[in-house]
C-alpha cells in the first residue's frame, strides 16, 4: 500500500512498531477489538502527541503482555492482587489503583489509577512482550466521534499524525468493557 501501512504478519511489523515507539512515535494498530493507537507510556512527549490526536487530556489505558509484569504494579492490599490478575487475563480494561513510576502521570486517573488490558491478538502479545516499557491502548479517533475501523481511513484521516499504521483490515468490533476496581470490587463503567 504504502510505507506508512504495514500488514501485522509482515516480517518486520514489530521491529518498525518498536522503533517508533522507542523514537517517541505514535502507532496505530490491530487489537481484538479495534485499533488501538499506542505510544511509549513513559514518554510524556509522546502522549501528549496522542492528547493533540484525541484532542483531549483524560486518562490513557495500557496493554500489558503477562500477569507476571503488572503484580507489582497494583497499589492494592495483597489478598487482592490475585483477583485482579485473573480479571485482566481477558481481553476488558480494568482501572487498578497502581503505584508510582510505573507511567507517565499524564495517563493516569485522579486516584493514580491505571487502565489495563491485555488484548487478544497476537500482534499485541507480541509487541508488549518485545518492548520493554508498557504502551498505551486507546481508540483511533478523535475524542466524541465513532472508533475508525478502517485503515484506510486511519490513514486518510491521520496521516500527518500516526507514525506507522498496523493494519488487519477492517475491524468492524466494539471497544472493550471498562471494570475499575473500587471499594474491593470490580465496578462496570462500560459494557
Amino acid at each position: 500500500m504504502n510505507n506508512l501501512i504495514k500488514n501485522w504478519e509482515e516480517s518486520d511489523s514489530i521491529q518498525s512498531s518498536c522503533s517508533i515507539l522507542e523514537r517517541g512515535g505514535i502507532i496505530a494498530y490491530p487489537t481484538d477489538t479495534i485499533y488501538g493507537l499506542g505510544c511509549d507510556a513513559t514518554n510524556e512527549q509522546a502522549i501528549k502527541k496522542i492528547n493533540l490526536i484525541k484532542r483531549r487530556q483524560t486518562p490513557i489505558s495500557v496493554m500489558v503482555p503477562s500477569k507476571i509484569n503488572i503484580k507489582n504494579w497494583f497499589n492494592v492490599k495483597e489478598k487482592h492482587k490475585k483477583k485482579i490478575l485473573k480479571k485482566i487475563l481477558c481481553s476488558d480494561t480494568f482501572i487498578i489503583p497502581i503505584k508510582d513510576n510505573i507511567v507517565s502521570k499524564l495517563i493516569l486517573g485522579n486516584d493514580n489509577s491505571l487502565g489495563i488490558r491485555k488484548p487478544k491478538h497476537e500482534f499485541c502479545n507480541k509487541l508488549s512482550a518485545s518492548y520493554p516499557n508498557p504502551i498505551t491502548t486507546t481508540s483511533v479517533n478523535r475524542t466524541g466521534e465513532p472508533s475508525l475501523k478502517d485503515p484506510k481511513l486511519i490513514y486518510n484521516i491521520f496521516k500527518g499524525e500516526i507514525d506507522l499504521i498496523i493494519e488487519d483490515g477492517i475491524l468492524d468490533n466494539r471497544g472493550s468493557k471498562i471494570y475499575k476496581f473500587n471499594k474491593n470490587k470490580f465496578i462496570c463503567l462500560r459494557s
